[in-house]
C-alpha cells in the first residue's frame, strides 16, 4: 500500500487574506472567467503568495479558493431564503466583494440575465455558487 499522503497544513487567517487580496485582483478574476484551464493563473497566486511570505503551490491555492467560494456560496443561498436566520462564513465581507451581486464594473450581475430569463439559478450560475 503506497504511503498516505501529507495533508497541507492548516491556512492562518493571515495566509487567507492574503489569498483572497491576490485572487480578488481583477487581473486574476478576468484570467478565471477567460479559461477552465486556469492552473497557470493559480501558479500565479501562489508566486504572489510566496511573494507575500507563504509557501503554498498552486494547488493549494486552487483547493482554498474552491473550499472558500463553497463556504460563500452556503452562506448566500441560506441568506436568500426569507425565512432564513441570517448566515455568515468566515471572511464572508471579504468575499462579497469578489463574488457578490455587483461585479467589479459597477453593473449588477443579475441584469445580464434578462436575456435568457435567468432568475436565482442564473444569477448563483454569474456569482460562480
Amino acid at each position: 500500500m503506497p504511503p498516505r499522503a501529507r495533508r497541507s497544513p492548516v491556512w492562518s487567517n493571515g495566509e487567507v487574506l492574503d489569498l483572497i487580496s491576490v485572487w480578488g485582483k481583477e487581473a486574476v478574476q478576468s484570467q478565471l472567467r477567460s479559461s477552465h484551464r486556469n492552473y497557470d493563473t493559480f501558479g500565479q497566486i501562489s508566486r504572489a503568495m510566496v511573494e507575500r511570505g507563504h509557501d503554498r503551490d498552486a494547488l493549494q491555492c486552487r483547493v482554498k479558493v474552491k473550499e472558500l467560494r463553497n463556504a460563500y456560496c452556503k452562506a448566500h443561498e441560506a441568506n436568500s431564503r426569507s425565512s432564513a436566520a441570517p448566515t455568515t462564513c468566515c471572511f464572508y465581507k471579504e468575499l462579497n466583494a469578489i463574488l457578490g451581486a455587483e461585479d467589479h464594473h459597477g453593473h449588477f450581475r443579475a441584469q445580464s440575465n434578462k436575456e435568457g430569463g435567468g432568475g436565482r439559478a442564473a444569477a448563483k450560475q454569474e456569482r460562480g455558487c
